[in-house]
């Protein structure tokens, strides 16, 4: 898995010289400044509204009135704080599947694109085909949040544990990343004739690809509007060079059969 996560690590740098060299800056400004918008939204309604859910998680617990005015206040502050950080990740998973639904069309044709161009062949455009990939999309968006709020409600749970919560929010972070990672993976599996089950169980089986991909669109979150405009897009570019360099290095073999 280590050895994947970096081949997805590598990819985002290869992604960058990619897009210099065929021009594809309106395929990443586009869709770029329409996610830095949401995103500011998004931060915004978390931040008015994390502090009142926190406080309401905290009474109906019983926490807040047992460890208040004992010495054990001082993990009251942390746990605060751990919570503080698993909402915003929850904020941001419900927020980014939104946006992988508006978006699933154009990024479904960013990923063809880009293979197109690796490989040097042309995939003819059809209409009945991206209605195809933008409802699979979807399906799969709303799968994976399914899955993902089921694990952060597991793991916020969790966090009302002295030290055992702690370690939460990284744990929040990692699943965070391989459900990003599997979005952005799934373009590539489909146009190699994957069925929605067959791409779950090979992605899952290469977890690293998904969750390198994650990280770096993660970290790009820390530089404030260029990498809100260059992270989706570098993303599914991304991830459509690392499946393809781990094809051509034999560490994976894609096929609607996944003889791995």
């Amino acid at each position: 898995m280590l050895k994947e996560i970096v081949i997805s690590l590598q990819a985002y740098y290869h992604t960058h010289r990619f897009i210099i060299k065929h021009r594809l800056w309106k395929w990443i400004l586009i869709p770029g400044l329409i996610y830095a918008v949401l995103f500011c939204v998004g931060i915004y309604l978390f931040y008015i509204s994390s502090s009142s859910a926190i406080e309401f998680m905290l009474q109906k617990s019983g926490i807040e009135e047992w460890i208040k005015n004992s010495w054990l206040s001082f993990l009251l502050i942390f746990a605060q704080i751990i919570l503080n950080l698993i909402l915003l990740l929850f904020y941001f998973s419900l927020f980014k599947y939104l946006f992988l639904i508006i978006g699933s069309p154009l990024f479904a044709y960013l990923s063809e694109k880009t293979e197109s161009i690796i490989e040097g062949k042309e995939y003819p455009f059809s209409f009945k085909q991206l209605m195809k990939d933008m409802i699979r999309g979807i399906k799969l968006a709303l799968r994976n949040m399914l899955w993902q709020t089921v694990y952060t409600v597991s793991i916020l749970i969790l966090s009302f544990i002295p030290i055992i919560g702690w370690v939460t929010p990284l744990l929040a972070l990692l699943v965070e990343c391989y459900y990003l990672g599997f979005s952005m993976l799934d373009y590539s599996c489909e146009r190699n004739k994957l069925s929605t089950a067959q791409s779950i169980g090979f992605i899952g089986r290469h977890k690293g690809l998904a969750i390198g991909n994650g990280m770096v669109f993660y970290l790009m979150h820390f530089i404030p509007i260029l990498g809100w405009l260059l992270a989706p897009s570098y993303a599914v570019i991304a991830a459509t060079i690392s499946l393809y360099n781990a094809k051509t290095e034999g560490l994976i073999n894609v096929s609607g059969k996944i003889n791995l």
